[in-house]
């Protein structure tokens, strides 16, 4: 007998489609994947999730969505999928050798912020290097900071950034922006931000806490370091969609596109997505949760209309 339906992901969106699916008398199967909990398990403070008014740290909360999740969901498992089939109804998904149909399914797989992998990125990771200025800004009043990019996101991230910041360095490697003109203006017209060209960032500084970065000028090899309170990336986000490449409509950077009609629907009648894998504005844990909502309830209802 298929499943009902199948969730694939954790985070905020899976979690919360598995609660409200549970409770949906719908008895889902989850597969949380080995990376249970999504980006806030890298998280430290999170102060911006409604109902934690002294904050919480983001294992913490996951932790609590998942036990939440577990009272009406008690089919958690830490694995991930390894292949999927959306050709035909039932739905096939695999974990490596076994093979599960279901009705319908539900998509929270995520997305990851891209990193330069440079020495000192991944060690001082939640101690002053971030790739979210929304979720970590605030921690940063008064300080100097650097943000590596040169598109729209950038642009974004630096300007946000000088509502706490003293001062603000964007560091390009190349000599013009990618960003759009009028967020590129915005940016290099703003007195608190400043640009260094021709530069990209080889090494993170610091034992506890980023104290600096060290620069290499790419038209002259020049190696210099330079003092910083944080160092933010702003080089994009990579949809985990991978497994749904030749399955589901994916736009030209690899998100999950929407029916557009305001529910979560993919291309394929059945299948739903949810949080950051659909979504390239937001990308909050509030925004996440909800969708995972939404997609639970469209699921169900989508379930109920098939019967």
């Amino acid at each position: 007998m298929p499943e009902k339906v199948i969730v694939i992901g954790s985070g905020p969106a899976g979690l919360t489609a598995a609660l409200y699916a549970g409770r949906g008398d719908l008895d889902p199967l989850v597969f949380e994947g080995s990376q249970a909990g999504g980006q806030l398990m890298i998280t430290t403070d999170v102060e911006n999730f409604p109902g934690f008014p002294d904050g919480v740290m983001g294992p913490e909360l996951m932790d609590r969505f998942r036990k939440q999740a577990e009272k009406f969901a008690p089919r958690i498992h830490t694995v991930d999928v390894s292949k999927v089939d959306f050709s035909q109804r039932p739905f096939k998904v695999w974990v490596e050798a076994d093979e599960y149909e279901t009705a319908s399914v539900i998509i929270a797989t995520g997305a990851s912020a891209r990193w330069l992998d440079i020495p000192g990125e991944e060690k001082l990771r939640g101690r002053g290097v971030s790739a979210c200025a929304t979720c970590d800004g605030f921690f940063f009043r008064d300080k100097e900071l650097v943000v590596v990019g040169g598109g729209d996101t950038a642009m974004e991230e630096a300007l946000f950034l000088t509502k706490f910041a003293s001062k603000v360095t964007i560091i390009h490697r190349r000599d013009e922006f990618r960003a759009s003109s009028i967020m590129a203006k915005r940016a290099t017209s703003h007195e608190k931000i400043e640009v260094l060209w021709h530069t990209v960032v080889e090494e993170v500084l610091g034992e506890d806490e980023v104290t600096g970065v060290r620069l290499r000028n790419v038209v002259t090899d020049e190696t210099t370091e330079m003092r910083t309170d944080g160092y933010f990336v702003a080089i994009g986000h990579k949809p985990n969609t991978d497994l749904f490449e030749g399955q589901l409509a994916l736009d030209e950077t690899g998100y999950i596109e929407l029916r557009g009609d305001g529910s979560t629907a993919t291309s394929i009648d059945g299948v739903f997505a949810a949080g950051d894998v659909a979504d390239h504005v937001y990308r909050q844990a509030i925004t996440a949760a909800g969708t995972g909502c939404q997609a639970a309830i469209d699921a169900e209802r989508w379930l109920a209309e098939q019967e």
